[in-house]
């Protein structure tokens, strides 16, 4: 279909059918129905390019045929030299030679970040009812794992968001001392797979490592 990209991470078909993809390496493709890879459009914050990190997943607003809204995951590197997940929403100007991507903000930072370069998730999927999910790995080392069952931290996660990245209505565990409410489920190690399923609605998703799937 395509070549020349640079570890391609994720893709969207977008109304008239051209794919965008991400580049792990930091960078949106968009591809033609005829196989032709359009220029690159930097991802804006910079992502994290070290190890399995980079500019990550991509999805469509549910409205994006009338408000061009998309949303990505990327690893961010923080001054302290620590690095997490975390979510951008922007504006895609499709049309023309050059595509660009405007009215950029940060949403959503994943806490604590870690010095690690490993297990970022990450998945973002759109639930029926708008709600957004978010995939969140552990970040693969032995003093970050057992956070994964910490209801206090985003590591080894699955969140619910509204649009704007607040906790989204509904969660488990909003109220409980002690646990952040924008947690839907916890302990999973690095889930990379997500999908809802249309007949039912439940969230499906894959964990990369030693166990197979799960669903909720």
């Amino acid at each position: 279909m395509a070549k020349g990209l640079d570890t391609p991470w994720a893709m969207q078909f977008l109304p008239d059918r051209r794919i965008l993809v991400t580049e792990r390496s930091g960078g949106f493709r968009i591809v033609g129905r005829d196989g032709r890879v359009g220029p690159a459009v930097p991802a804006s914050p910079p992502v994290f390019a070290e190890g399995q990190g980079g500019l990550l997943d991509v999805a469509l607003d549910p409205d994006f045929a009338t408000n061009d809204i998309l949303y990505w995951t990327f690893a961010e590197r923080r001054a302290d030299g620590t690095s997490n997940t975390a979510v951008a929403r922007g504006i895609l100007n499709a049309g023309g030679a050059r595509p660009q991507i405007s009215d950029v903000s940060v949403i959503f930072r994943q806490q604590p970040s870690w010095k690690s370069h490993l297990h970022f998730g990450s998945r973002i999927v759109f639930a029926p009812d708008g709600k957004l999910f978010l995939t969140l790995g552990e970040r693969s080392l032995p003093e970050s794992r057992g956070l994964s069952q910490d209801l206090g931290t985003h590591l080894g996660k699955v969140l619910g968001l509204e649009k704007d990245g607040s906790p989204a209505a509904g969660n488990p565990f909003a109220g409980r001392d002690g646990a952040r409410p924008e947690i839907w489920s916890y302990g999973h190690r690095n889930i990379q797979t997500a999908a809802i399923e249309p007949a039912t609605g439940r969230l499906w998703v894959v964990e990369h490592g030693p166990r197979a799937a799960a669903t909720n």
